[in-house]
């Protein structure tokens, strides 16, 4: 009798627990290594001083499984789809582009390149390996590439469409040489292009393992289910924590550089029968200065997508937040989806703005349970010869701002847009004609409150050449970063030339052309986040210890927070106590220049 062979147990696509949080762990570890070879490589400061660089790991039909906490990128491989259809991709495939309009958001001023590597797996396609970095000069009317004075695209730089940058790993030297050839300095950006892709080929390497090491079904089953955990838990977090009905907010801009009018951004989420609907189309035309911002309807969804994520530290983040809100309206010609050929360098002010009022939505909806906004980081350009090295120069330094303040803690002081940096002391006068005399926390730039607003900071730089031209990006002064839930606005910064000097003057906070000559010194104050909570409910000893570290004056700790106090930190209790024991008047969900919003009942 011939014996049966044993039954073949049926393979489950569902993979156990324990490979899971393996290949999640392999995904994070690949974008790390993938960064650190950027970080590594690179030869402008923008990119290996900054860390202006971010990389991702996508799925097969372009969605993130594993990418960047920065809200600024939208569907990052549509438009290498439009130009080259999926079955047309082969092994050692490499593409690359900045188009902004022609991506429709999915890159958002042309600086950002975009990277991305089809990864094949035993013929079939799979993933792609993403990075992107920040180009020092890609041409343009200024050195930098951007500048205030921009009111075109063709101002800020070459457009590159989608391009296959490499087919079957040759190299196209035709389509990169022109690049190169449209730069102020073309070594420099050959290394960071060389960086920027090594990161890339480096990425698709690691994807190929991790398919490798488990197969393609299990590997895809777990990306599946990070996906479905992603968009399951945002949308779970706000059916919870949104009550249905319609929520408005409203921020500004506080100008484009060309104009003397702000520029409002405006926002309405809907909740109604299991239905999200954020609508933005009420906000202002386009401006004729460089703050249009091209919004993906992705861009507010992976903010909700961020603050809901918070406290679920285990989930990874991707585009399964995307499909949490059901639809995001812009209107064209806005300044949300401005007509071509718009400027775009500056658009992180109205980014800013976006952030802003999606944390205000969800403030009116949670009453208030939400961290207060922050101002868009600074930057200044300074260029100019450099005689004692022969060579033309270009300090391109992006400043840090306050972060605002959380319902449970304090704001964060002197955050450069998440992960990026400002150059030490060390590097810039290395490199550049410049010294640095002074950095510090800016005082009482926090918005006061129960959690007070992160404390921008003081900059303040000399000039040892003979000349340079600044360009200076400032927002936030006409409308600084809100307080919530009774808590006060940040404060604002400046930017002055020589202080205290009888040739002392202010630059605008939006300009471009300003004279500098040897020995002036430019001093750069930022804004700080806005506050979180009453500010007569702040404990004692925390006010005393701000006072004690400079983050708060004496006077600002005296009428802001009703605290009598001296510099040594000696409290007068019993004038503290009659301060605060005074009538507060109405105190309102967001305050700037005074509260506005519904009424709130301040915690004691």
């Amino acid at each position: 009798m011939k014996r049966r062979p044993p039954a073949r147990r049926r393979r489950t696509l569902a993979p156990d627990p324990v490979t899971r949080e393996i290949i999640r762990g392999a995904l994070r570890a690949a974008q790390a290594h993938m960064e650190a070879v950027i970080e590594r490589t690179a030869m402008s400061p923008f990119i290996r001083e900054k860390n202006d660089y971010f990389a991702g790991i996508l799925d097969a039909r372009g969605r993130v499984v594993c990418g960047t906490m920065v809200p600024l990128f939208g569907n990052l491989t549509q438009i290498i789809f439009e130009q080259y259809p999926r079955d047309t991709m082969r092994p050692g495939d490499l593409y690359w582009y900045n188009d902004c309009h022609g991506s429709r958001g999915g890159v958002s001023h042309s600086p950002d390149m975009v990277f991305a590597a089809p990864v094949f797996h035993r013929g079939r396609l799979v993933a792609f390996s993403q990075t992107w970095g920040h180009f020092w000069d890609i041409g343009g009317m200024r050195a930098g590439s951007i500048s205030p004075d921009a009111t075109e695209i063709f101002h800020e730089g070459i457009i590159v469409p989608a391009v296959r940058i490499y087919r079957e790993g040759v190299l196209n030297d035709e389509a990169f040489r022109i690049f190169v050839r449209n730069s102020r300095f073309p070594e420099i950006l050959k290394g960071d292009i060389r960086a920027v892709l090594a990161g890339c080929q480096l990425g698709e390497r690691r994807v190929l393992e991790l398919f490798d090491r488990f197969g393609a079904d299990t590997v895809l089953a777990a990306w599946a289910l990070f996906e479905q955990q992603c968009r399951d838990t945002i949308r779970k977090t706000l059916e919870s924590r949104i009550p249905d009905g319609t929520y408005e907010s409203e921020d500004a801009v506080d100008g484009d550089g060309m104009s003397d009018r702000s520029f409002h951004v405006r926002m309405r989420l809907t909740k109604e029968g299991g239905r999200i609907t954020l609508d933005t189309r009420a906000s202002d035309d386009q401006a004729k200065g460089p703050i249009n911002f091209i919004m993906h309807e992705s861009v507010p969804k992976l903010i909700v997508g961020i603050y809901l994520l918070s406290g679920h530290p285990t989930i990874l983040m991707n585009d399964g937040a995307q499909d949490a809100i059901d639809d995001v309206l812009v209107r064209p010609g806005s300044i949300l989806q401005p007509h071509w050929p718009a400027a775009l360098g500056n658009r992180a002010h109205t980014l800013a703005r976006v952030q802003s009022n999606v944390l205000a939505l969800l403030a009116l909806a949670t009453g208030g349970d939400v961290p207060a906004p922050n101002s868009v980081y600074n930057i200044y350009f300074l260029r100019g010869f450099d005689r004692a090295r022969n060579e033309f120069f270009l300090c391109s330094d992006g400043v840090a701002v306050g972060y605002g303040a959380r319902p449970f803690a304090d704001g964060l002081d002197a955050i450069y847009y998440v992960a990026q940096k400002n150059y030490p002391a060390e590097f810039m006068e290395m490199v550049f004609p410049l010294r640095l005399r002074r950095y510090a926390l800016h005082q009482d730039s926090g918005g006061p409150g129960r959690f007070r607003g992160g404390a921008g900071v003081i900059r303040e730089i000399e000039l040892t050449a003979d000349e340079a031209i600044v360009a200076i990006r400032q927002d936030n002064i006409l409308f600084p970063p809100a307080g919530v839930n009774g808590g006060h606005a940040g404060r604002p910064g400046q930017c002055v030339v020589n202080p205290g000097r009888p040739d002392e003057r202010r630059l605008a906070p939006m300009s471009d052309g300003n004279v500098l000559r040897r020995g002036d010194v430019l001093r750069l104050s930022t804004s700080g986040g806005g506050g979180w909570g009453h500010p007569f409910d702040r404990p004692l000893e925390r006010v005393r210890r701000d006072v004690v570290g400079g983050f708060v004056s004496v006077d600002a700790a005296r009428e802001d927070y009703g605290v009598l106090v001296d510099a040594s930190g000696m409290l007068d209790l019993a004038a503290t106590e009659a301060r605060r024991a005074g009538p507060r008047g109405p105190v309102r969900m967001f305050h700037r220049n005074g509260y506005f919003g519904p009424l709130v009942v301040p915690r004691r």
